[in-house]
Formats: structure tokens, C-alpha cells, sequence
């Protein structure tokens, strides 16, 4: 359940190559506070006792002759060894979610905040938030974002792509969804969303009162 001591809580979701950090940028915009978990995932691969428990893990094969980890390498292992991903998660997820509660916590006078992650659904975090928004892009229009930006070939994207739930699936689940197809009016759609958020945000800070 979330914490009731917290702003709301909002969890910004949707498939690899939907566009999430060009609406999470909108949401910027508005002044909301935004929590990018990958970025501060990234950041733990300059912590001993974090890189100590991947050579555990993994061996001394994930890191170069300096002692860096190799994040390529391991990327390959756990791709292909879900026993690995699940226990390179647990390592995560959890640190994770204790950095956003204290990110929540410092911006405690914003009416919500955000998380940012791309398997909300698949951490299974989404019962820990108040609120999920979903990106949604069809596939076609993700896959050809992807070869341009990462130029990646499509039997790369597309196996990337079959390791999270399907678009559809976490667009159905979510509280609310943004279209975000070239053209469409996203700004408006984040601006809509804004405000029901809000309202949700003062729904929960008058429970807290009670």
C-alpha cells in the first residue's frame, strides 16, 4: 500500500521507445517533482558495497581489469538467464524504492511526485503507488524510434521489447494513459492528467488530516 505520510504517489510507465521522457519532461514543466529510476539504478554501480554484491552475483567476469562493471555484460547475462535478471532485481528494485520514498519525502509540500520506470507492473511496485500513467505508442512507431535512436536492428528491439508486458496489457491496467503519437496533442493530454492528479493529491492530503 502506499504511505499515506507521502504526496501522492504517480508511477510513469509504458514500453521501451513510447516517448516516456519527453511527457515526463511536461510533467517537469508543471513544476512536478520527477524520479528517473534508472538514472539513480546507474549510480549504484559507483558503490562498493553494491558492486560487491554483483561480484557475487555474476563473478569477476562483469568487470573490466579496473574493477568497473561491465554494464554490457551483464546486460547479456540477464537476458538470457531469467533466474540472473530476477536476482540482479532484487539487488535494485528495493534500494530503489527506499530512494524514492526519501525523493517523496523532501518534496513533501508538491501535492504528488513522480516515479518514473519502465516495469512498474513487472516489480510489481504498482500496488505501492496511488496512481499509474501509462505512455502508450503502437509498435510500429516505437520499433522505427528505436532503430533511429539506438541503432539497434529490429531482431534486437523487438527482443527487448517481448521482455516487458505488452503496451496494450500495462495501458489497461493504468489509471490513466497518454496517447503519445507524432501529432497528437500531448501537452493538453499531460495537462488533463495534471489536473485529476491534483485532485487526487488533495483527495489523500485530507484523509492524511483526519
Amino acid at each position: 500500500m502506499p504511505n499515506d505520510s507521502l504526496p501522492l504517489l504517480v508511477a510513469l510507465t509504458g514500453g521501451i521507445g513510447c516517448g516516456k521522457t519527453t511527457v515526463l519532461d511536461r510533467f517537469r514543466s508543471l513544476g512536478v517533482p520527477c524520479f528517473i529510476a534508472d538514472q539513480v539504478a546507474g549510480a549504484y554501480y559507483q558503490d562498493p558495497t553494491f558492486l560487491a554484491s554483483i561480484r557475487d552475483l555474476f563473478g569477476n567476469s562483469v568487470f573490466t581489469p579496473d574493477g568497473v562493471a561491465d554494464k554490457a555484460a551483464i546486460a547479456r547475462i540477464v537476458f538470457a538467464d531469467p533466474d540472473k535478471l530476477s536476482q540482479l532485481n532484487s539487488l535494485i528494485h528495493p534500494r530503489v524504492w527506499d530512494d524514492f520514498q526519501h525523493f517523496a519525502a523532501t518534496h513533501a509540500a508538491s501535492p504528488y511526485v513522480i516515479f518514473e520506470s519502465a516495469i512498474i507492473y513487472e516489480a510489481h511496485l504498482d500496488h505501492l503507488v496511488d496512481k499509474v500513467v501509462c505512455v502508450y505508442l503502437g509498435l510500429d512507431e516505437r520499433i522505427a524510434r528505436l532503430i533511429d535512436r539506438d541503432h539497434a536492428t529490429p531482431e534486437q528491439i523487438h527482443s527487448r521489447i517481448r521482455r516487458q508486458l505488452p503496451a496494450e496489457e500495462v495501458m489497461q491496467r493504468a489509471d490513466h494513459v497518454i496517447l503519445n503519437y507524432e501529432g497528437n496533442p500531448r501537452a493538453r493530454q499531460v495537462q488533463h492528467i495534471h489536473s485529476q492528479l491534483l485532485v487526487a493529491a488533495e483527495k489523500k492530503a485530507k484523509l492524511m488530516c483526519r
